[in-house]
């Protein structure tokens, strides 16, 4: 797969960019390259040692950056209040979101502190809850928000009747789950903008494949041992076959957030071959994330899950 691939971005210049797991892997990438642009980067992040290196990385490879930490936990709908709250407070719109953060596989099931699976309640409602917290400043920034899926939203299914696990713990099944439903969710997302004049273009994007930290040793979520899988895709990644770098896995996320033709609903992904790997691009929505109906139901249950409630033209 070759290595020179690449996308422009415009001036950023004036606008403001969140970007959750933004410390490392392909998260990193993404701040880096969006401040290299010219706009003010936020990273909400758990780990604030982490995020400081994270900041003080952007700052040494583009003088004159601007970026700052929030503290964030996803897997805490807490915490999604209390940051949201705090930027609601200084006012400032938000003109992109990157909703990039996101763990996954761990072993043996885990709950988030408000009982959810650990991977649904992070990768899908904490982020829901982080949309619902921002909105008032999505709005005002008529802001893109880009929710990055995986290529195992191509596969599986929502377990509508035990979304949390709690029967049969599958890891991967559970993975496929919250990236489908946080697939859907921002089909919604677009639907509900248009419908109701919120301003914002809800866009989807996935990485590819490429060797990040999300099937590395991870102790914190259960895995002593690198995994299989990433060795081979290091493997092939280092001779430039089929998958991408982590650089390369960034692109169809930066695409989405600044494509001045995009259009809500439009996933953008790698163009190599099986979508793997290679340069950005647009990629017809996996089948997953066609349903109407499916769309509605993700969003009215996560609403209910998480508490919140967006505001409709009947509250007006």
């Amino acid at each position: 797969m070759p290595r020179n691939v690449d996308t422009t971005l415009p001036d950023l210049k004036g606008r403001r960019a969140v970007v959750t797991g933004g410390s490392d892997g392909i998260g990193l990438h993404i701040a880096r390259r969006l401040a290299a642009a010219g706009a003010e980067v936020v990273l909400p992040v758990r780990n604030t040692e982490k995020g400081t290196a994270a900041a003080d990385h952007i700052r040494a490879g583009v003088p004159g950056a601007r970026v700052s930490l929030q503290k964030l936990d996803l897997s805490s709908l807490r915490s999604v209040q209390e940051m949201s709250a705090e930027l609601r407070s200084a006012g400032d719109p938000i003109h992109i979101l990157v909703n990039n953060a996101g763990l996954m596989t761990p072993p043996a099931r885990q709950v988030t502190a408000d009982g959810f699976e650990v991977q649904f309640g992070t990768n899908h409602l904490g982020h829901v809850a982080l949309v619902a917290g921002l909105l008032p400043l999505l709005r005002s920034g008529r802001a893109r928000v880009v929710s990055q899926i995986s290529v195992a939203a191509n596969r599986g299914a929502i377990s509508w009747s035990d979304p949390n696990w709690e029967r049969s713990y599958d890891g991967m099944a559970a993975y496929s789950q919250s990236k489908i439903a946080m697939g859907l969710f921002a089909v919604e997302l677009g639907r509900r903008s248009d419908e109701e004049g919120w301003g914002i273009t809800s866009v989807l994007s996935h990485p590819g494949v490429a060797p990040t930290s999300l099937l590395s040793a991870r102790p914190e979520v259960g895995r002593d041992d690198d995994t299989r899988s990433v060795r081979l895709i290091r493997w092939l990644s280092a001779r430039g076959l089929i998958v991408g770098t982590a650089e390369t896995a960034a692109l169809p996320a930066l695409l989405a957030a600044t494509d001045p033709d995009a259009t809500s609903g439009t996933m953008y992904a790698p163009r190599g071959p099986g979508h793997l790997g290679g340069g950005p691009g647009t990629q017809k929505l996996f089948s997953r994330l066609r349903s109407v109906d499916d769309a509605r139901r993700v969003w009215t249950e996560s609403e209910r899950l998480v508490d919140v409630r967006f505001p409709t033209a009947a509250d007006a």
